[in-house]
């Protein structure tokens, strides 16, 4: 089966995922690159690549359309802040032509020079979402710490979220399962962090807005803002104020954490940012052990995706 379109004028210099996504529907861009690599899509009878901007009356084929179909019959959203697709050991949130939102699991590495053995850029080299481009880390993410992770696609893209993110121009929320009932309900923690680099003291200034969302004798459910961007920022903040986060094995006020996951507690739950005036907010599904957690310390997140 053979499905015929002819390009409009107003879609000329169109990139032709973008045309297959605002003409046949909100697919995502996985299967449009696979569709494309087998020939499934093809422009003016040849194989293109997703990035092919196509002219006012090519004509683009669409062979074995019941493929399409299905997709299009499932009962799933693929808007942006919804996309969610399965690819290597992470979910992506969000794929477009200048930038990619995962939400990152936890245990994996950002990028080499760790010890981790795997890391995100390593793998996304080879993935498919990066065919004709390669991944940039553009921020940080603790190898521990889950949630929303960016990865621009080209260097521009890089240069512009790193220069956003040392502005503090974009805006991350946190999610953490501490130990103990925090005293207040909200308020800012203003800390000089110590740290060391090759055996040199350094102290940083940190500041971070925080709410506590649930809360008993035994644990709270707390949401973090931090304003500065500090190593192991909130995880030392915690500790400080002796309330570390389920899991943590360097800030821990308590010695044991008995029948509790392994699992750092720390979710990257929220990132907003604004580029030439278009809002961006992605949110990062909490994984199943912290619900799972949650649950067993009686915590509610019932206004939590």
């Amino acid at each position: 089966m053979v499905k015929n379109y002819i390009v409009d004028l107003r879609c000329n210099n169109m990139r032709i995922d973008r045309w297959i996504r605002n003409t046949i529907g909100k697919i995502p861009q996985g299967l449009i690159e696979k569709s494309l690599r087998l020939g499934k899509i093809k422009v003016n009878k040849k194989k293109v690549k997703s990035s092919h901007k196509i002219k006012s009356n090519d004509l683009i084929d669409l062979y074995d359309f019941k493929f399409v179909e299905k997709i299009l019959q499932k009962k799933i959203s693929f808007e942006p802040s919804n996309q969610i697709i399965k690819a290597n050991e992470d979910l992506i949130i969000d794929n477009n032509e200048n930038f990619v939102v995962l939400n990152k699991s936890a245990g994996i590495s950002v990028q080499g020079g760790t010890k981790s053995k795997k890391n995100l850029i390593d793998i996304f080299k080879k993935s498919e979402i990066f065919l004709n481009s390669k991944p940039f880390s553009v921020h940080r993410l603790d190898k521990d710490t889950s949630g929303v992770f960016l990865m621009a696609k080209n260097r521009e893209t890089a240069q512009l979220l790193t220069s956003l993110f040392r502005l503090r121009k974009v805006h991350k929320t946190y999610l953490a399962i501490c130990h103990g009932e925090l005293e207040k309900n909200s308020g800012e923690w203003t800390d000089d962090l110590v740290r060391y680099d090759n055996g040199k003291k350094i102290v940083e200034k940190a500041k971070t807005i925080y709410k506590v969302i649930d809360k008993n004798s035994n644990s709270s459910f707390v949401e973090m803002k931090p304003i500065t961007g500090r190593k192991h920022q909130l995880r030392k903040q915690l500790f400080n104020i002796g309330h570390s986060i389920y899991g943590d094995n360097k800030y821990k006020s308590f010695a044991k954490s008995v029948g509790v996951n392994k699992e750092l507690m720390l979710h990257a739950y929220e990132i907003r940012f604004i580029i030439k005036n278009n809002k961006f907010t992605y949110k990062a599904l909490l994984p199943d052990y912290f619900k799972k957690l949650l649950k067993t310390k009686r915590l509610n997140c019932s206004n939590l995706i």
